[in-house]
């Protein structure tokens, strides 16, 4: 991974800003709700108070009977169309029955459903059907009271008898209409409002239940109360929503409506700050409803917590896009005993708001960071990257010039890190270019100084030879003969490498056709080969190359001299000339023995040789051909490089090159 790279992701890391943002953000959204919540909570609690204080007509303690509004006008005929809207709100009689209680402004209604399986009909001559399923109905009003049986033989209107004596101007009779099916039945009746019906009791009765016959479920009226919503717009506070529940969550008095105020729609909050504050900030919202003006039971869990004697909050979604609601649960407490609660509702748009405005601002403020940080960042690295490659440049240079450096090393005036990098590099690089010199004069200054005691000791191995030596003695002295025309020889090869070295380093280059200098060479070759075969491989078009000809025929000389001593007299050789994406390799293979692995990296190194010794009196084979091969190539920016045929048969050596560099005018 590139350096860039790494520090772009560094830069990476500062988008931790923005999530820290965020979650400050959240948690001053948190704050402003809590404050708010703490608000309407004191304000509930007042509004609880004050009505007691004010002796409001509250929902008496314990369970109760709910008249709902009739919407419609109720047709009482047993069957259950005209009480489908009322139906969710449905009350519980008993094991299997269920109660509905509507009111217009004439009549009472009621309706009865009863779910059982099995069926126990009354007799058509039984007047009091206490063993057959029956309906018990309690009436009572300010001063007297009246229970009604309900029975029926057969579906259709029926009558409810009265079980007390008659008293005051309760009726000792009802009409009503009794309707079956296969799953229960149902009972459906009404009674005038002028009757000031106050307690209402009902008693559902199926033969094996056990209990009294003739009891019922007595619980006074309630329904809502318009002179309690009077009490209630005087002492709600402005724009909330108060609502007075009895102890079953039914809705006693209402008032205030969940209006927000009027704003200009440039300052409203679109879908996306909607989107944004719902899903990131706002992730504690309710999505259930309870806003609908019409439902008489207000079924919530911050009632349901508040009926059990505790303050309660809830956060939830408004119906106006980008708004929330914000309700407030109080349970009402006379002497100890729960009398209902009161549920305030209070919209907003002011969190919202408040809270897309910080979270947007703090999200561009930290991007603009992160993107100023990541350029600053960008910028330094690809400056680092710049001065570093500048340094490695140097390295590189170092290395193809043999240690020398090309011209000053850089950064070495720097004042930082790579400042001290490059002061160090150059140090270093003066040591090794010393030492390196030292390294290439060396060759010569031995030739030099060797020469003279050479020349005393070949003169004075004559002045022995002279004097006459006994014959015992002549074998010691061919033996130092020998070895003083091996020194000889040794060091007129050191003196020749270093002269090959400065020749190589100051050849000059031209554009021609490597094809043509294998060519010409492979048709030398022939001259000198006897019966050895040679065949010469070249490509079908032209190998164009800026390099010195001179030195690539010095170097196949060379490589066919080697291989030449080691091929058969009826052997083979094959020149190759190979095109490749950078240069040319050219290829000597020979008949002869396998290169032994040991020696496969050393055979292009400076006085290594793999041909037999040469007996006394012989020109010892110094090993500087292979070493002249490796010099030329890497004048030409290439390799050289050798390797045993796949069949065993012989050896190849490549010459792989790449041309001399172009010299740069002006």
């Amino acid at each position: 991974m590139t350096l860039r790279r790494k520090l772009l992701l560094v830069a990476l890391c500062t988008l931790a800003l923005p999530v820290a943002g965020w979650l400050y953000v959240r948690q001053m959204e948190t704050l402003l709700r809590e404050g708010q919540a703490q608000a309407l909570v004191a304000s509930a609690r007042a509004l609880a108070r004050s009505l007691v204080v004010v002796d409001a007509p509250l929902p008496p303690g314990g369970p109760a009977w709910y008249v709902q509004h009739a919407s419609v006008p109720i047709t009482v005929d047993g069957y259950a169309d005209d009480w489908a809207s009322l139906t969710p709100w449905s009350q519980p009689a008993g094991k299997n029955g269920k109660v509905l209680l509507a009111e217009d402004e004439h009549w009472l209604y009621l309706y009865i459903d009863v779910r059982a399986t099995r069926r126990h009909r009354s007799d058509a001559d039984e007047r009091l059907a206490l063993n057959a399923d029956h309906i018990i109905l309690s009436v009572a009003s300010s001063d007297e009271a009246q229970r009604y049986l309900i029975a029926s033989a057969a579906p259709g209107a029926t009558t409810a008898i009265a079980l007390d004596p008659a008293m005051g101007i309760l009726p000792d009779r009802i009409n009503a209409q009794w309707q079956e099916d296969g799953s229960g039945f149902r009972v459906e009746l009404r009674l005038p409002r002028g009757l000031a019906i106050e307690k209402l009791g009902v008693g559902v009765h199926m033969p094996g239940d056990g209990g009294d016959p003739q009891s019922a479920d007595t619980r006074p009226l309630l329904a809502f109360s318009p002179s309690l919503s009077k009490e209630l717009a005087l002492l709600a506070p402005d724009g909330v929503r108060v609502r007075v529940l009895t102890p079953q969550a039914w809705l006693l008095a209402q008032s205030g409506r969940l209006d927000l105020p009027d704003l200009p729609a440039t300052e409203r909050p679109g879908w996306f700050a909607s989107l944004v504050y719902r899903s990131l900030l706002a992730t504690r919202l309710d999505e259930e409803g309870g806003w609908a003006d019409d439902a008489p039971r207000v079924d919530l869990p911050e009632v349901t917590e508040a009926l059990h004697g505790k303050p309660a909050t809830a956060w939830r979604a408004g119906e106006s896009r980008g708004s929330v609601v914000l309700a407030a649960a109080m349970p009402i407490e006379v002497k100890g005993e729960s009398r209902g609660v009161v549920l305030l509702e209070q919209p907003s748009r002011a969190v919202p708001l408040l809270a897309n405005r910080a979270l947007f601002g703090l999200l561009l403020t930290s991007f603009a960071v992160l993107l100023i940080a990541g350029g600053v960042l960008l910028l330094f690295a690809t400056r680092l990257t710049i001065r570093l490659r500048r340094l490695r440049n140097a390295a590189e240079r170092a290395q193809d010039n043999d240690g020398k450096l090309d011209g000053p090393f850089p950064l070495i005036d720097a004042e930082d890190e790579l400042g001290d990098l490059a002061r160090s590099f150059a140090r270093l690089f003066d040591v090794v270019g010393s030492y390196t010199d030292y390294l290439r004069t060396l060759a010569s200054k031995l030739s030099h100084e060797l020469n003279t005691p050479l020349a005393i000791v070949k003169s004075s191995l004559d002045n022995l030879d002279h004097a006459g030596l006994p014959p015992e003695a002549q074998p010691y002295l061919l033996r130092a003969r020998d070895g003083v025309a091996r020194l000889g020889a040794l060091v007129r090869a050191m003196s020749e490498a270093s002269r090959m070295e400065r020749a190589i380093a100051s050849a000059e280059a031209e554009d021609v056709n490597m094809a043509d200098i294998v060519r010409g060479c492979a048709e030398g070759y022939r001259s000198v080969a006897g019966a050895r075969h040679i065949e010469c491989i070249l490509p079908p078009g032209p190998v164009s190359m800026h390099v010195s000809p001179e030195l690539i025929a010095q170097a196949l000389d060379k490589l066919f001299d080697n291989a030449l001593s080691f091929t058969p007299a009826d052997g083979w050789l094959r020149i190759a000339l190979k095109p490749t994406t950078d240069g040319a390799d050219i290829e000597l293979a020979n008949q002869g023995p396998s290169l032994p692995t040991a020696m496969q990296g050393r055979l292009f190194d400076s006085l290594v040789s793999l041909r037999d010794k040469a007996t006394p009196g012989d020109a010892p084979h110094l090993g500087l051909g292979l070493y002249v091969v490796r010099l030329v190539a890497e004048r030409h920016q290439g390799s050289a490089s050798a390797r045993n045929l796949e069949d065993g048969s012989g050896v190849v050596f490549t010459l792989h090159l790449r041309g001399l560099p172009r010299q740069r005018l002006g």
